[in-house]
């Protein structure tokens, strides 16, 4: 098959070689039938080009058709050289105006808040940074992809549309033709090709057959080849796909996903090339494996050629969309070809393909959408004829993308948003077209279950209808564009038009009004939740329709009028169907009776769909607003209305409220209890509860208010309750059910709300006279009462606007405070003291909670003042004319009836009929009725004006047979009422109120000398009120001072009973004290060393160490030989330091960790929390947890946060993740030196004569070979050295459990260190355990330098212990190992040092980790001493080992650190003058010896300088390790940072402050030692190679540098393509913040296979770059992610915070963000802490939803 290709092609370049486009251009320009030979070309070279097998070849395909296809259709259109002739026409093109840049998937977009015309105006980033809008209020979003960058739309913008780039010029005449400076026969020629390869591709990309071509097409030969076809559906999962296809065409798993991959992206993907037989096979598979739940996957066998030319239609779109960029001329003639009808008046190219649009596959979708966007909408005059060819087919098209299945962004009813939201559009498309009439009647045809009064009936909704109805939802976004802004000049056709489109709304309301009604169930419960959502969704989309609908109509009077008419008509009209069969009863009442009908809420059907009654109540406050109430009162039916038809509906569905609130609708299920839920809600109430309400006070406002109030309490179904004429007294004797009194007295409660409300809501412009911003203002400030938010709280209690605006930015400031955020936590905005006095406890918007909240914040505040805790209403602006009337509900009869009724129940309260939320209610309304009769009397200037007197009939008493006490009478009564303490303060505001309105009257009345005596009452009653708080006040402070004494009586009484253990523990304390003075450093003669014969050695006492293990309780002393008592400690692997994250990971089985190279490429860090236990207990916890853990897996398939099966647990105390326990040990008891003990050289002499008799002892044990016996027999027995005797083996000291722990902590390590299976017996295990504790102190130091913290006295206890334990711990671990194995490895590790010709390949001491050697040698040494008997100490070998380590340290220092160029010479004034000599000399003596491979420094002072920095690191991990390991205190110098920090580390490591004097005072043992390191083969290869050397002091490393502003990151990642499947756009792309590293994240294509499981791309990065721990930011999302293994994870806040102090996950409100560095640092700190793990374990405990996630796809 190769063979026979390879000829093919072949074939074929000879024949391409001799093409040339020029020859075949100027044949076409003669040719008669121009289409027919284009057609010709076409039909003999595309199928040789295209679609030869099964592997596609894009880039050979691409080359080639632009040589042999695209090169003859530019030179026949320019008629020259391609690239001369679109130059040409590029320089003489006006730039356009238009930016017009499509947006990629994930591409930051811009809106300014302030500017833009609607929210769908977006900026790309280019034209934003050049605009003015970057200092305006903007919002920053990414783009789904598809839309277009609307900077130079004029329309688009209500100032600053251009950006700097696309500002037109002045001198520009752009109204000119584009056409005008273009040759006629280049137009010609163009207007040939482009109509030529347009119906070309429309042809080929609508054509349906699959095994023939259209005419002219036909291939010269025509072979068997044909493709299995695989189209994209929303149907199927892609496990659905890859299974099958994996079936069908006998793919791997990875071929299946990346077709599916495929097909998801482009819509389509060949599965299988071959014969026709072969094809059909594949696709019967894969129809019969598809089709078992839904309908099968569509599949089609094509010929090869009809691929190939569909291939190339697609590549021809392209091409057009490329050549039109050239000129503005030639976009021009392409719209016109394209727009142009047949000869027969047949649709035109674009219409027809937009007709066939949902037969299409996405990628030829995409591509032609992408051609109109850049031809069509690019050019402003076929904009306008597009548009009207695109509402003309608007039905066709919607109807088409209903039945399609394909997202909306892929269909083409997706340009709506291109075109409808340019208002002189849309308002053209109104009245042209008639558009939104289209629209509105388009959405109803497809909404077709109705009930038999043709309301929309929702129930029974097959999942068919649902997503159905989940599409046409779409339609309702067509009309939002439409409508979005509304116009300033108005036509009598634009008039006409939009009336009939409102007459359409109407229709689509009636069908609504009164739909899904409910009926209370009474008995038993509902069985079947009845569907509400789908009529809830319908009026959330709605919602802001109706409220721009009544934006159109406030903008024109007549417009305004005739809704209003058409409206109450369509009102009238639902009416007349509802009240048939209610009867008309006569309602009285106080001397006042109403007619009206008899009606239960709690028995009839009632619905909470009223979108009819509610438009007109809306309409009705515009009359008010507008004032075309007052101008042409002629013109309305105003008195034609009937109010108790207007209220009846709103009336009943806030009954209905009342009635759910009290209970009396259990039994109708949560259904009902959302649907009240939403009406409420901020996203409905502005369209729901809101125009209810003032729909109610229209009616009252045209009603008698007692026939209003008389209505009010007969739906409430209270009427009997207050109708009769003792109703004071009988109500509490009458009704024994306690269940219906309960419900009754809820009742009563909220139908005072209710009264409250429709006298109280005057904040709507209309209703009130106030401006639009106080109702925001006050809706602000009671959110602000409940308690200070966050500014995206306050925005999500706000209802939002079309515009996605709630224009709370303009008046927060003017009511309230912000407060910036600290590292956790947000910003919050604080209500401004002084508009506390605007607090209304019962707002209209507040649920119960919020009220509750509401009211104690606001006491609470009081009483923080020292004010009376009163919460008097507050004083409200005036009503509008037209709302005028509603005052007087406060003052009439049956209200006052009402009132007095509750306050007589609350004096006699032994019936407890009444509540006290129902007497509060009261108060509150005669509070609201005193201010409005105290403001009528302030606003008025003639004393005839006051038409409010309430204060005079509260002061009446009842008629004569009864003799009522008055209201008035009643409140002085209940004022000194005991049980009523609460409402006492309340009260005594009213009365003073009453008090200042009767002086107020009596003042105008009177003359106006009597001021005083007004002042006088109020004073009194002050001075009262002062005196009655002073007294309170008193008595409290008699009542604390006795507690307080009867307290300290009780304490002395416990002392003196208890005497004996209080002298106890005070001598105790005494003696403790006296004990530290003798100890104080001040009082040694010597200064504080922590190593060495010198060192200082704690007393019997100071070693003893006491604990309590935290699972029994039990305290115990640490000694070597009783019970092991453990700390939960976590070993992880760790890169944190690393300096060199390229290193390929080790192979575990055989790699050898005995040298730490200096990059710390990894190591294993050991964390713990701190908590001790007995080893026992622990064991017992742990299989408790490993049987629970047996348990759980087999009833639920979860993870938990810890891995059992890897040995993790929780602490028990803190559940901090651990996943082993280091056992903790006490101070080895160190034997004081006898005598002398040798220096260096001797010293070295002794140890070198041990190692070899260890070397020859080891041989002898080794069984030999025959091979070798000869060669050994040569190597003579080497005799020990006097005292150290080889046959001693050593006692262990521990006991058996310690023991059993050493084993455990050590194989733990191992295990997790080199990612390998346990075994206790490898010779590695005591290496991870020294690195491990090297590591983690070295780890620790450098955090303490990060912070700024001294060395000594910061650190948290829990890690102090662990350090000490670890130290320990590894000088025991020798203990449970082979003896010669450790000896073994301290003479590897020596040789390091002390060059040992028995020892192979030693390591060249550049590559050593110097502080881990120094770790290793200390701890394994023990190993080799305890055969020793001759008196050497271990002090003396520790000094020893710190001062070869460190001149080792130091030449790799001089060697690796110094820099080439000194910046300038700096004196030290000689105080270092010694140390500078030293070291001059000293790095002469290493050029010498290494000759040209070192740079020249003659400064004494730079050198010096380069080496304490360089050497600082290594001596306080030194200190840090030798204070753990022996027990020493710290030198008080070292709790602080200092100066003098280098001394006192010298001085406490017993080092002299000129480190060089080491090598000098034993020059003749170093200089051979020196000769040797340097001589070392690895040696050169080091210093050759700088790009590889450390340097020190090795930098911390940090987090990667964010940029400040989040859009940035966003711009980034949006050019960041997948770098498996390529050039796709990643959907995740996610941000390693370790390395810098951008990954394609969650995604099929870039999984990858580890450990045998298929993990994503941040999981396998993890391990490269962070040993398994990985910290990522997802870019899309805004969010920090953390990962562990395979198996953890969490989520945590990003470091961005917008200006409000929040951070934006999942980027849903769009404020701009930018980098908080403090937020940064701490994620910063989590990391070098090695705390992200734990953070993780935490995060999964506290939230079990995170523990589902599969974390290893991410």
């Amino acid at each position: 098959m190769a063979a026979a290709e390879s000829e093919v092609s072949s074939a074929l370049c000879a024949q391409f070689l001799s093409f040339s486009a020029k020859d075949t251009a100027a044949k076409w320009l003669q040719a008669t039938d121009l289409p027919k030979e284009v057609y010709l070309h076409l039909a003999r070279y595309v199928p040789k080009i295209y679609c030869l097998g099964p592997n596609l070849n894009p880039q050979s395909e691409d080359l080639l058709s632009q040589l042999l296809l695209q090169a003859p259709l530019e030179w026949y259109l320019c008629g020259e050289e391609p690239s001369v002739g679109l130059a040409k026409l590029e320089q003489n093109n006006q730039p356009s105006q238009l930016c017009g840049h499509v947006f990629k998937v994930g591409e930051p977009t811009y809106s300014c808040r302030e500017c833009a015309a609607d929210p769908t105006c977006v900026l790309c980033m280019q034209c934003f940074l050049g605009s003015v809008h970057k200092e305006h209020r903007y919002r920053m979003t990414t783009s789904g992809g598809g839309g277009f960058c609307d900077c130079g739309d004029t329309e688009a913008w209500k100032k600053g549309p251009y950006c700097q780039k696309h500002e037109p010029n002045i001198s520009d005449s752009s109204q000119e033709d584009p056409l005008a400076n273009m040759s006629a026969e280049m137009i010609a020629r163009t207007y040939n090709v482009f109509s030529i390869i347009l119906k070309y591709a429309v042809d080929m990309l609508t054509w349906d057959k699959e095994d023939e071509l259209p005419q002219g097409l036909e291939p010269p030969e025509r072979g068997d080849t044909y493709y299995c076809m695989l189209f994209n559906d929303e149907v199927h999962t892609y496990e659905q796909v890859i299974y099958t296809l994996q079936k069908a065409v006998s793919c791997t798993q990875k071929e299946a996903v990346s077709f599916a991959t495929t097909v998801d992206r482009d819509g389509r993907k060949s599965v299988r090339y071959g014969d026709f037989q072969f094809c059909e096979q594949a696709k019967s598979v894969i129809v019969r494996n598809t089709s078992r739940q839904t309908k099968p996957l569509r599949v089609q066998v094509m010929h090869s050629s009809v691929v190939a030319h569909q291939c190339f239609a697609l590549k021809a779109l392209t091409w057009l969309g490329h050549i039109i960029r050239y000129s503005d001329a030639l976009r021009r003639i392409l719209c016109q070809v394209g727009l142009q009808k047949g000869p027969e008046g047949e649709n035109s190219l674009v219409d027809t393909l937009m007709l066939c649009d949902s037969k299409m596959w996405k990628g030829a979708r995409n591509i032609y959408h992408q051609l109109f966007m850049s031809s069509l909408l690019m050019d402003l005059k076929y904009k306008k004829l597009f548009a009207i060819q695109f509402a003309r087919n608007y039905e066709r098209l919607q109807s088409d993308y209903v039945k399609d299945d394909h997202d909306r962004e892929f269909s083409i009813t997706d340009l709506s948003v291109q075109i409808f939201t340019v208002p002189s559009l849309a308002r053209m498309l109104i009245t042209e077209e008639n558009l939104m009439t289209t629209i509105i009647r388009t959405f109803v045809d497809h909404l077709r279950h109705r009930d038999l009064q043709g309301r929309f009936q929702f129930e029974r909704y097959t999942a068919q209808q649902a997503f159905k109805f989940r599409r046409v939802q779409s339609l309702i976004g067509d009309l939002k564009y439409v409508l979005i802004s509304y116009p300033t000049e108005w036509t009598d056709k634009l008039r006409d038009k939009y009336l009939e489109g409102f007459d359409a709304f109407l229709e689509l309301l009636k069908c609504m009004q009164g739909m899904d009604p409910v009926v209370r169930q009474v008995g038993q419960h509902i069985e079947m939740e009845p569907e509400w959502e789908a009529a809830f969704t319908l009026q959330m989309k709605l919602t802001h329709i109706i409220s721009m609908m009544q934006e159109w109509c406030a903008s024109d009077e007549r417009v305004l009028i005739e809704a209003y008419k058409k409206c109450l008509t369509a009102l009238t009209h639902c009416h007349s169907g509802f009240t048939d069969g209610e009867q008309p009863i006569t309602l009285s009442m106080c001397g006042h009776s109403v007619d009206t009908i008899r009606y239960c809420v709690s028995q009839e059907k009632v619905s909470i769909h009223l979108p009819v009654s509610r438009l007109l109540a809306g309409l009705h406050v515009l009359l008010s607003k507008t004032e075309v109430a007052y101008r042409f009162p002629e013109q309305l039916p105003l008195s034609e209305l009937s109010p108790p038809m207007l209220i009846e509906h709103p009336l009943r569905c806030l009954v209905l409220c009342a009635q759910v609130h009290a209970g009396m609708w259990r039994r109708n299920g949560f259904s009902l209890v959302n649907q009240i839920y939403y009406y409420h809600n901020v996203k409905c109430r502005v369209e729901m509860f809101d125009k209810d309400l003032i729909m109610l006070q229209a009616g009252a406002s045209m009603m008698d208010p007692n026939h209003f109030l008389m209505i009010v309490l007969s739906r409430f179904e209270l009427f009997h309750i207050f109708s009769s004429a003792d109703c004071r007294k009988r109500y509490n004797r009458e009704n024994a059910n306690k269940d219906v009194v309960q419900q009754n007295s809820t009742l009563i409660e909220e139908m005072l709300h209710l009264i409250m409300m429709v006298v109280g809501e005057r904040f709507s412009a209309g209703i009130g006279q106030v401006e639009n911003c106080d109702e925001l203002k006050r809706e602000i400030i009671h959110q602000l009462c409940i308690r200070p938010m966050a500014h995206s709280e306050l925005v999500k209690a706000l209802p939002e606007n079309e515009n996605k605006e709630t224009g709370m930015e303009r008046v927060i400031d003017s009511v309230a405070l912000f407060k910036k955020p600290g590292v956790t936590g947000r910003g919050l905005y604080e209500l401004r003291p002084e508009c506390a006095k605007q607090f209304n406890l019962y707002f209209h918007h507040y649920s119960r909670a919020d009220q509750s909240k509401a009211e104690e914040a606001q006491r609470k505040l009081k009483r923080q003042n020292g004010e009376d805790s009163a919460l008097p209403p507050p004083v409200l602006p005036p009503f509008c004319p037209l709302f005028a009337s509603l005052v007087n509900i406060l003052q009439c009869d049956v209200l006052l009836g009402m009132l007095g009724a509750v306050l007589q129940w609350a004096v006699e309260p032994s019936g407890g009929h009444w509540s006290e939320s129902m007497l509060q209610r009261v108060l509150h309304l005669i509070g609201m009725a005193l201010l409005e009769e105290q403001q009528q009397m302030e606003s008025s200037c003639d004393d005839n004006e006051i038409t409010f007197n309430f204060t005079l009939k509260i002061s009446r008493p009842g008629e004569a047979p009864s003799n009522t006490p008055s209201i008035l009478a009643l409140l002085e009564t209940l004022q000194n009422a005991p049980h009523l303490e609460v409402h006492k303060d309340m009260i005594r505001w009213i009365l003073k109120m009453v008090v200042s309105i009767k002086t107020m009257r009596e003042r105008t009345a009177a003359a106006p000398s009597s001021e005083g005596s007004g002042h006088c009452q109020e004073e009194t009653v002050r001075d009262k009120d002062k005196a009655e708080r002073k007294r309170k006040a008193e008595m409290a402070r008699l009542r604390r001072e006795k507690i307080m004494a009867q307290m300290s009586e009780m304490q002395r009484h416990f002392i003196n009973e208890n005497k004996e253990l209080f002298q106890q523990s005070l001598e105790e304390l005494d003696a403790s004290t006296s004990a530290s003075q003798d100890h104080s450093p001040s009082s040694w003669d010597s200064a504080l060393v922590c190593v060495g014969p010198r060192r200082w050695r704690a007393g019997g006492g100071e070693r003893r160490q006491v604990v309590t293990c935290i699972l029994c309780q039990e305290e115990q002393e640490i000694r070597p030989d009783s019970r092991a008592m453990v700390l939960a400690a976590f070993v992880q692997r760790s890169t944190v330091m690393s300096k060199n994250r390229r290193r390929p990971p080790h192979i575990p089985e055989s790699y050898d960790p005995l040298f730490m190279h200096p990059d710390l490429s990894f190591g294993a860090h050991t964390g713990s929390c701190g908590h001790i236990m007995h080893s026992h207990c622990w064991q017992r916890y742990f299989e408790a947890v490993q049987a629970k853990e047996q348990r759980r897996q087999q009833r639920l398939r979860v993870h938990t946060s810890y891995d059992v099966e890897n040995g993790e647990f929780l602490c028990p105390l803190c559940e901090c993740l651990s996943n082993t326990v280091i056992p903790l040990l006490p101070l080895t008891k160190t034997s004081c030196c006898i005598g002398e003990q040798p220096g260096l050289p001797l010293w070295l002499n002794t140890i070198s004569q041990q190692i070899k008799a260890l070397q020859s002892a080891h041989r002898k044990a080794k069984p030999t070979n025959a091979a070798t016996t000869d060669e050994t027999k040569a190597v003579e027995d080497y005799p020990p050295p006097e005292g150290f005797r080889l046959d001693h083996t050593p006692m262990n000291p521990y006991s058996s459990s310690i023991k059993e722990m050493l084993t455990t902590f050590g194989t733990a390590t191992y295990k997790v260190g080199l990612k390998v299976h346990p075994n206790e017996q490898d010779p590695r295990v005591p290496i991870m355990c020294w690195g491990s504790c090297a590591y983690t102190i070295q780890s620790i130091e450098r955090l303490l330098v990060d912070e700024e913290k001294p060395l000594f006295g910061s650190l948290p206890c829990r890690q102090d212990d662990c350090l000490r334990s670890l130290a320990r711990f590894g000088s025991a671990c020798w203990t449970v190992s082979c003896l010669s194995t450790v000896q073994n490895h301290f003479i590897r590790l020596l040789s390091a040092l002390v060059p040992d010709s028995q020892v192979e390949n030693s390591p060249c001491i550049l590559d050593v980790d110097m502080f881990h050697l120094l770790v290793s040698l200390v701890l394994s040494y023990s190993a080799v001493h305890c055969q020793d008997s001759s008196g050497l100490s271990v002090d003396a070998a520790q000094l020893h080992f710190i001062h070869l380590v460190t001149v080792a340290h130091l030449v790799q220092i001089l060697l690796t650190s110094v820099p080439a160029e000194l910046t300038m010479e700096q004196e030290s004034g000689g105080v270092e003058h010694e140390e500078e000599e030293s070291v001059c000399l000293f790095y002469n003596t290493l050029k010498t010896l290494l000759g040209s491979s070192l740079c020249d420094v003659s400064s004494g002072w730079h050198l010096w300088h380069c080496v304490k920095a360089g050497i600082l690191p290594f001596l306080r991990g030194a200190a840090l390790f030798f204070h753990h390991l022996n027990g020493v205190p710290t030198p008080p110098d070292l709790h602080a940072l200092g100066a003098s920090e280098w001394e006192t580390l010298c001085s406490y490591l017993c080092l002299p402050s000129n480190l060089l004097q080491l090598y000098y005072n034993h020059q003749d043992v170093f200089e051979p030692l020196l000769q040797g390191w340097c001589s070392h083969p690895g040696m050169r290869l080091c210093l050759q190679s700088p790009e590889i050397l450390i340097s020190f002091p090795r930098e911390s490393n940090r987090l990667i540098e964010l940029p400040e502003d989040y859009s940035a990151l966003i711009n980034q990642a949006s050019s960041f393509t997948c770098p498996k499947s390529g050039g796709d756009k990643s959907r995740a792309p996610t941000l390693c913040l370790v390395c810098g590293t951008m990954l394609c994240s969650q995604s099929y294509c870039c999984q990858t296979e580890l450990e045998g499981e298929d993990v994503g791309a941040c999981t396998a990065h993890t391990f490269v770059c962070g040993a398994g721990v990985g910290i990522f930011l997802r870019v899309r999302e805004c969010q920090v992610l953390f990962l562990a293994g395979k198996t953890k994870g969490c989520f945590y806040a990003p470091p961005y915070l917008d200006d409000y102090g929040e951070t934006d996950q999942g980027l849903r409100r769009g404020n701009p963000l930018h980098l908080c560095r403090e937020r940064y640092r701490k994620i910063q700190k989590l990391w070098r802490q090695h705390s992200i793990t734990e953070e993780i374990g935490h995060a999964q405990e506290a939230n079990q939803t995170l523990v589902g996630i599969d974390w290893q796809h991410l």
